[in-house]
């Protein structure tokens, strides 16, 4: 049992032996005993007994129960030993449902164990009940094996089972396990009864399937042992890390995997987003999440809660990162690593961010009251805007309870985006110039100034008006020194040329001679800069003071008696050449006063003041800013002022004041408060300035006073120092301070609140000055790869900024080594914390070892606050490199791809190997050369047929990289594309301009070719089954379709190259210019369909997909409303035909692999009278389309109906001149039902032959005939041209009773004396053209012949030609009967005729052509019809029946006369047979269903007459030409000793005299009479009695021997005859001589009755003599056998004798007899001396 324990830290313990802290004490549960029931009785399996001791008894009970439904009897045999003892056996009887307990006793004797058994006894059978009895012994039960979960390699996992001891003792067990498996504990005991739960801890160290073996060692002493097998497997650790969302633009990732950009926040908020980490692997992985320590001082603004974690298989685990900015501006960069557990794999998690705060902006940089008279108040407005999204707290530094300026909101929350109007009040208490720059306060940004101004007049004083020019005139007069002097000095200086006004009409001081540079103007000053650089908070000042104050701050502290506040003395100083006036604003209500108010002060004089406070109520904080205004005296009234540009504005003097008046035992008000206190000052450079700032906010109800003590912390200066908050406002501190060093500074700065010492808050920062340093990757050393002569090899390099500032970095690169190394980027910044990965690039030139020095020089970037020292630093870097040189070569240096389709994709890998040292750039080029029948002109234009995946690409040092190529031919061509090379190179980008020489690297071949698919074998069946093979090739112009469809396709053919419903008409468009018709002939109506049955044979080298394509199959469905419902009569045609589904296609569409063969069935149904047309496209994918007009006729059963296929004929060229033109056949077929008769009408060939000088240029030899139904009749023809020229006869044919037609026949003549060699019309059709294939079969036929066609080619006349062709029955279960239908013709001759062939068998016919003397062309269909024996011979004993039934019905009649009078009772009558008759089928209904309903009807009630089986016809086509023997010797004078000539009596040629034509022209009356005579005369002989006797008398005579007839004289005269047409013996033709004409039988019986001197005694050879008579004797013999070898009779009987001899062999071979390939045996004979 499996258990999965909760994940933890595996526990180890000692080795040593101890006891088991979570062992369980219980007691084990007795398993239940196993019941057996054996025939209804239920009885125990086993009796056990444990813990006995020696001389006890110990008692057992076994219980027997009835659990059958009827009453059980049995009986036992006691035990056969003597330790088991029970009662005494007796018979037992069970009820059902009863039971029976039988006692066993055990007596032990020995200490060992005992084992018996008792037997019961059933009428069923036997069983028994097993007896033992065991010793206490050690037993632990665990289970055999544990399956581990699958775990990561360092991972863990944890499984536990239940170890209990089973046994009758205390078990000590100790475990031996082996790595990487644990097993806790690992030693102990257990109590009998008892078990613990045992721990198994995998945790594997490497990735593998671990399978071990535990053993547990237990016993007394250990001696005992179990194993048990630990299962598990450990699979490495993976994890990807995805950063969810969009990536910020610009952002490069690097060296890392993942970047996670914040982009832009707000200052003092954080954002959050999320990690995903992906574990593809099976197994759960831990990981922790690590950030690299450095010792920086740096605020962390990137965090993530989550430090480890598991990632469950196959799952996700989404992680959080939070950024929190606090300094505004500041770029952050920061690393997480990921480290899965093992730390096998790190992934390293790149954050950026950046910091952005508020900023806000003034409309305007001062506001100017103008003037106004004493007592009034003047208010303006004044825009404040913020164009960040970053909320902003600003606060305007002035106190407007106090100043003669004020603002209705003086501090506040300015929104994002957001722009607000203040309303900035004026009212003046003195007649004076009142002008004061206020400071605008905003957290987070540097502070704004405010300049405002304005002139109070009274009745009695009038000071001048203070304009904006006279700002910008003071601040260019102070910068160049002469705000010092009072505007009446000023004036009289500029009177006495002293001063001088510039283009802006400013103060300057008269040049000096010579000039030394331009007047001074007043500078750009930092705010920050301005704000703290006032001389009193800081030492340090822009500008020296005109006035300054003694003491800014001044605190009264505890003032517990209201009217005894001592003042506190202020003392103010004149720095300026004139007297001043200085006037302080105190308001009535201010607890505050300065005494005097007004005073003047002479020049470079001090003047003392008293601050008094006079507060109204105790227990009560107090605090205030006053406001005073020193100005020149001589301003009070404007008519002192003699030049406006020596105007001076006043200086404002603000001193801040604070007390309290709370009692000693009083506590002081609490304040509530949120301070906004960055940690850490923002990095700088060492010796230089950095700001921050504080916001405090009072979020309570009363008053909140500040006090920043700075004598604790000299080291940062703060404004305001003191001051109060109200309630509900809030005070922005500025914080500066200028580390000198590199070190950590700690500043603690006391803010006391309400002048109370436990109200004091500690606000902590840090600091420190930030050094330029860079970390080099590698401690300054960077190695490169071998690298190749010219080319370059580029390689990251990581440097790191390691500061919190930005760094501005350069690299420098000799001058020398600039060609060999270069970098990018070679300058840059680079923020902080901040690794930057280079590309370096490494050049070689040669091939040598490069060292290599480069320096990097790095500054303050722009914009940071530069140090003092140093300017930069410089680091080294060190850079080893090698040049080396290499090629590439490729794997197979040629590639043939073999044969691709046109316009298909095939893709070949090609494998290129580099063995150098150093990796290699290339650049592939592709040369492509097209070879075959084309223009190569043409083709050079043709696009690249071969494309590879990449052409640029680079090879490792020592490795392969594999380019596919993928080849698209465009043409039927032979391509072949060389692939060259050439090294790409750094100087080089063009690869057009490339150095490197291209240099060969393979060769790829390929074949371009189109699907090609032809039609090798038709054959024809139903009604169209008497039409031979060579019609239905004319009928399907299939010789046309297969000289199509080896062409190559037409662009426009391969529109769609793939069947594609296309179109929405119903007459879909055509994009092939081809079209053939195929027509399926004629056959009468009801007929069974004319099927024809295609072989389509794949004769390419590719896979073909073929489909037959009706108009319906191109058509695209629409919705009814869409298609178009008026069609033509051309539309409605073809719906007929396809709704009634006339013609058919079976398959339809396939797919042939090259040499496939498929059959496929085209059909014509026969169901409407007419000519049905559908045009069906022949569609090969890939290839050509070619449009089929399917055409089929169908006639009235009564009607006769000869089908012509074209109105033209075409004779075979014949050469003028010839004596013997050869005969020539025109085919009518008959497609009717009924046998028609035809006559051609050869007035217009009499005319032809008038024209032609008499000469018989066409000639019919058979003008009137008959064809049978469904049969094909010839026509002979003669054409003899007189002139090499085109001859052209329009002859009628009519048909009797049917429809005549007019053919046009043409026939050329021509000059072989002209055309020589190139006329080659006397060639023969050749089997490859004519179709001869075997394969080809009927559905349903089981006989075929081994060939279909024999072409005897070119024959000469009077030649005998023979061919052997086998019937094989392919049935085995049945035989066939064939019978050969020859026809008229004699002159071709089967033997047998007639046959059976048994199942499984064959049979050979003989096929012998004896040609005639006239030359004629030979083209003979020969039909063999084949029937199964068994359904023949039930035809005919059915049709026995049949006849015997009609022979009776018709001699039987039935007497209907009801008056006989018949007095006895009549036999009963038998039950007759329906009546005999002939089954017609009824005139035709208008549904198929209602006509095959009444035949079916009529057929119930009529005994039909038994139709015939169905016979299969197999056509055998017989063609060739012969020629006249000139003719033959002239043309094929080489061939001549082939043949066997059977000499004819009749002359060789044409009878062209004129008795034969006029016999031929006779008419048809005239033949009528002629038949007519001879029907008679044969008539009479067939009656006459006598005539019969006297033939059989002349049957029946012995043979004559007329040997006795013979003598010298006649064996002379037969010697000197020639024969011309005798062959020898040497070369005779294996065919048999057929009898042509009756007359040579006689002539052939007496050459034989003469050759027969050959086997006289006399003739044979006999020993010379040596006399004279001897002499001439032996010469007279040798003559007569020279003369009987020329007889025709004895090379007749050479030809049969070999004629048979080759027949048996070639029988005996098919057999399998013979085996003609069998090698000759050799049989080596003794040498000739052993023979003697």
């Amino acid at each position: 049992m499996l258990a999965q324990m909760p994940r933890g830290l595996p526990s180890t313990n000692p080795g040593r032996r101890r006891g088991c802290s979570n062992i369980r004490q219980h007691s084990v549960r007795k398993a239940k005993e196993k019941k057996g029931t054996f025939w209804g009785t239920e009885v125990a399996g086993v009796l056990h007994w444990h813990g006995w001791e020696l001389g006890k008894e110990f008692t057992k009970h076994l219980s027997l129960k009835n659990v059958h439904m009827k009453t059980q009897k049995l009986s036992y045999r006691p035990p056969a030993t003597r330790f088991f003892i029970t009662v005494f056996p007796q018979p037992i009887v069970l009820s059902p449902g009863m039971s029976l307990t039988l006692p066993i006793i055990f007596r032990p004797l020995e200490k060992k164990e005992y084992e018996d058994s008792i037997c019961f006894e059933k009428p069923e059978g036997e069983f028994s009940v097993a007896l033992r009895a065991t010793l206490p012994c050690h037993k632990l039960l665990f289970p055999d094996t544990i399956q581990l979960p699958l775990c990561a390699v360092h991972d863990f996992t944890e499984a536990s089972f239940p170890l209990c001891n089973v046994g009758d003792l205390i078990t000590l067990f100790n475990w031996e396990t082996p790595s990487p498996f644990q097993l806790t504990p690992v030693s102990g005991m257990l109590e009998p009864g008892s078990e613990c739960v045992v721990k198994v801890t995998f945790q594997p160290q490497v990735a593998l399937v671990y399978d071990a073996i535990a053993v547990c060692w237990f016993g007394d002493n250990e001696e005992q042992k179990r194993t048990i097998q630990l299962r598990a497997i450990a699979k490495y650790p993976r994890l990807l890390v995805s950063v969810l969302g969009e990536l910020c633009e610009g952002v490069e990732s690097g060296d890392f995997r993942d970047v996670l950009c914040f982009g832009s926040v707000a200052v003092g908020t954080a954002v959050e987003r999320h990690v995903e980490i992906c574990n593809p692997s099976v197994v759960s992985v831990p990981f922790r999440i690590e950030r690299a320590k450095e010792p920086l001082l740096r605020d962390y603004v990137f965090s993530c809660d989550v430090t480890q974690a598991i990632v469950p298989a196959n799952g996700k685990l989404l992680i959080s990162v939070r950024f929190s900015p606090q300094t505004v501006g500041a770029q952050s960069v920061d690393y997480f690593t990921i480290e899965p557990v093992g730390n096998l794999t790190q992934t390293v998690l790149k954050v950026i961010g950046s910091c952005k705060g508020p900023l806000v902006s003034l409309q305007h940089s001062f506001v100017n009251f103008g003037w106004l008279n004493l007592g009034e108040c003047v208010t303006q407005p004044l825009e404040i805007s913020n164009i960040s999204d970053v909320p902003a707290y600003y606060q305007f530094d002035i106190d407007g309870r106090e100043s003669v300026f004020s603002f209705d909101c003086p501090c506040g929350v300015l929104s994002g985006m957001a722009t607000l109007i203040l309303r900035v009040t004026f009212q003046p208490t003195d007649p004076i110039i009142c002008y004061r720059r206020v400071i605008c306060l905003v957290h987070h940004q540097n502070p704004l100034f405010l300049d405002l101004f304005g002139t109070c007049h009274s009745d009695t004083t009038k000071p001048a008006v203070l304009r904006p020019r006279h700002l910008s005139w003071y601040r260019t007069n102070m910068a160049r020194g002469l705000t010092f002097y009072p505007p009446d000095i000023l004036s009289s200086m500029l009177r006495e040329g002293k001063l001088q006004m510039d283009e802006n009409r400013a103060l300057k001081l008269p040049p000096q001679v010579p000039e030394d540079k331009p007047p001074e103007e007043y500078p750009y000053i930092d705010p920050m800069t301005e704000y703290f650089h006032d001389g009193i908070t800081s030492d340090l000042t822009i500008f020296p003071p005109h006035v300054s104050v003694s003491v800014r701050e001044f605190d009264f502290g505890c003032c517990v008696r209201l009217q005894e506040v001592e003042p506190l003395p202020l003392c103010l100083t004149n720095h300026t050449k004139g007297k001043i006036t200085v006037t302080w604003i105190c308001r009535p209500e201010s607890p505050f006063r300065v005494t005097p108010e007004t005073c003047d002060i002479p020049p470079l004089k001090s003047t003392a003041f008293r601050l008094v406070f006079h507060p109204s109520q105790l227990n009560t904080l107090y605090a205030a800013e006053l406001e005073g205004f020193a100005f020149y005296k001589v301003l009070r009234h404007y008519s002192n002022i003699e030049e406006d540009s020596t105007m001076c504005p006043s200086w404002c003097l603000t001193i801040r004041l604070r007390g309290h008046t709370f009692e000693t035992d009083r506590q002081h008000f609490i304040p509530h408060y949120v301070l906004d206190s960055p940690k850490v000052f923002p990095a700088v450079g060492p010796n230089t300035n950095t700001y921050c700032s504080v916001l405090l906010w009072n979020v309570g109800t009363s008053l909140i006073t500040f006090c920043m003590n700075q004598d604790t912390c000299h080291s940062v200066l703060v404004k305001p120092c003191s001051g109060y908050v109200a309630p509900g406002a809030h005070q922005i501190f500025l914080l500066s301070t200028q580390p000198v060093d590199m070190a950590t500074h700690q500043h603690i700065l006391s803010l006391q609140l309400n002048s109370y010492p436990k109200y004091t808050q500690e606000i902590r920062l840090r600091s420190s000055g930030e050094s330029l340093l860079l970390l080099l990757e590698g401690d300054g050393n960077l190695y490169f790869k071998p690298t190749c002569v010219g080319t370059s090899t580029t390689r990251t390099y990581t440097i790191k900024n390691c500061t919190r500032l930005p760094m501005h970095f350069k690299w420098k690169i000799r001058e020398s080594d600039s060609k060999v190394l270069s970098v990018k980027p070679a300058t840059g910044v680079i923020q902080p914390n901040e690794a930057l990965a280079q590309a370096w690039t490494f050049t070689p030139g040669e091939e040598t070892k490069y060292l290599l020095r480069s320096w990097v020089s790095v500054s303050r970037a722009q914009g940071s606050s530069a140090p003092e020292f140093p300017e930069s630093t410089r680091y080294t870097l060190r850079v080893i490199g090698e040049g080396a040189l290499g090629t590439i070569m490729a794997q197979e240096e040629q590639l043939d791809l073999g044969n691709i389709l046109v316009g298909g994709l095939q893709s070949c890998d090609l494998v290129l190997l580099n063995n150098g040292t150093c990796s290699l750039n290339y650049i592939l080029h592709v040369e492509q050369i097209i070879a075959g029948p084309c223009d190569p002109e043409e083709v050079l234009s043709d696009p690249l047929a071969l494309e590879l995946d990449h052409y640029k690409g680079m090879i490792p040092a020592r490795a392969k990289v594999v380019v596919q190529a993928t080849v698209s031919p465009a043409r039927q061509l032979h391509y072949t594309w060389a692939i060259s090379y050439t090294i790409s190179t750094a100087k080089v980008r063009d690869p057009a301009n490339t150095v490197g020489e291209q240099q060969a690297l393979c060769c790829v071949v390929a074949m371009g070719v189109y699907p090609s698919v032809c039609v090798t074998d038709v054959c024809a069946a139903g009604s169209a089954r008497g039409i031979s093979k060579l019609h239905l090739w004319s009928l399907f112009a299939l010789e046309t379709l297969n000289q199509y469809l080896e062409r190559d396709p037409t662009s426009a053919e391969l529109t769609y190259r793939v069947p594609t419903r296309h179109s929405i008409c119903p007459v879909p468009p055509v994009h092939t210019p081809i079209l053939l018709d195929f027509n399926f002939g004629a056959a009468p109506i009801e007929a069974e369909p004319s099927v024809v049955i295609l072989m389509l044979e794949n004769n390419g080298v590719v896979p073909v997909e073929w489909a037959f394509l009706f108009p319906s199959d191109q058509k695209i469905d629409v919705e009814h409303w869409a298609e178009n419902t008026e069609f033509n009569s051309s539309e409605l045609h073809q719906m007929r035909v396809q709704d009634n589904q006339l013609f058919s296609v079976s398959p339809k569409s396939g797919r042939l692999f090259p040499g496939q063969e498929q059959t496929v069935q085209l059909s014509h149904r026969h169901d409407f009278i007419g000519t049905d047309q559908l045009p069906v496209l022949l569609k090969i994918s890939h290839g050509r389309e070619i449009l089929l007009n399917f055409i089929g006729v169908t006639v009235e059963r009564e009607q006769r109906y000869v089908h012509f296929t074209s109105t033209k004929h075409l004779f075979t060229p014949i050469a003028i001149g010839s004596s013997s033109p050869p005969k020539q056949i025109f085919e009518l077929y008959n497609g009717g039902s009924m046998t028609v008769a035809y006559e051609i009408q050869l007035d217009s060939v009499m005319k032809i032959q008038e024209e032609n000088f008499q000469h018989p240029v066409v000639v019919c030899l058979n003008p009137r005939g008959k064809v049978l139904p469904g049969m094909t009749s010839h026509i002979e023809w003669v054409f003899s041209p007189l002139e090499a020229r085109t001859y052209s006869v329009d002859v009628p044919i009519h048909i009797l009773d049917g429809d005549s037609a007019l053919i046009t026949f043409q026939g050329i003549g021509y000059d072989p004396h002209i055309m020589g060699e190139t006329a080659q019309f006397d060639q023969v059709l050749s089997p490859s053209v004519t179709p001869g294939s075997s394969k080809l079969t009927v559905p349903g036929q089981t006989a075929f012949l081994s060939q279909h066609r024999i072409c005897l080619g070119n024959i000469p006349v009077y030649s005998k030609s023979s061919r052997l062709v086998f019937l094989n029955n392919a049935s085995e279960s049945e035989a066939v009967i064939f019978a050969w239908h020859v026809g008229t013709s004699n002159m071709l001759q089967i033997v047998p005729e007639t046959g059976v062939v048994q199942p499984g068998e064959s049979t050979h016919c003989i096929i012998t052509l004896q040609a005639s003397g006239n030359a004629c062309f030979y083209n003979v269909d020969l039909v063999c019809e084949v029937v199964m024996q068994q359904p023949l011979a039930k035809y005919e004993e059915a049709l026995q029946e049949w006849e015997a039934e009609k022979q009776r019905q018709t001699v039987e009649f039935t007497i209907t006369e009801q008056d006989l009078g018949l007095t006895r009772t009549l036999p009963r009558a038998l039950p007759t047979l329906p009546p005999i008759k002939n089954l017609l089928a009824p005139n035709p209904p208008v549904s198929r269903s209602q006509r095959w309903h009444l035949i079916d009807k009529e057929a119930s009630r009529l005994w039909a007459k038994p139709e015939p089986p169905k016979a299969h016809l197999l056509h055998l086509g017989v063609t060739a030409r012969s020629h006249s023997m000139d003719d033959f010797l002239s043309n094929f004078c080489s061939e001549l000793p082939t043949f066997f000539l059977c000499r004819r009596k009749d002359g060789g040629g044409v009878r062209t005299d004129p008795v034969l034509l006029a016999l031929v022209g006779s008419s048809e009356q005239e033949m009528q009479v002629v038949t007519d005579l001879l029907t008679a005369v044969i008539r009479g002989l067939l009656e006459d009695t006598q005539f019969h006797q006297a033939v059989s008398r002349g049957l029946s005579e012995p043979i004559p021997y007329f040997q006795q007839f013979w003598t010298a004289e006649s064996a002379k005269h037969q010697g000197r005859k020639r024969s011309p047409g005798g062959s020898s013996s040497v070369s005779p033709s294996p065919a048999p001589c057929a009898k042509d004409e009756p007359g040579e039988e006689e002539e052939e019986r007496q050459e034989e009755c003469e050759m027969s001197l050959v086997t006289s005694p006399r003739a044979a050879g006999e020993e010379p003599l040596d006399s004279l008579p001897d002499v001439l004797h032996q010469e007279q013999l040798r003559e007569e056998k020279e003369t009987i070898a020329r007889l025709p009779a004895f090379g007749n009987l050479l030809e049969l004798v070999l004629e048979n001899t080759l027949q048996n062999i070639m029988v005996e071979a098919s057999r399998g007899e013979v085996v003609l390939t069998a090698r000759p045996r050799v049989i080596a004979l003794p040498p000739s001396s052993a023979q003697r």
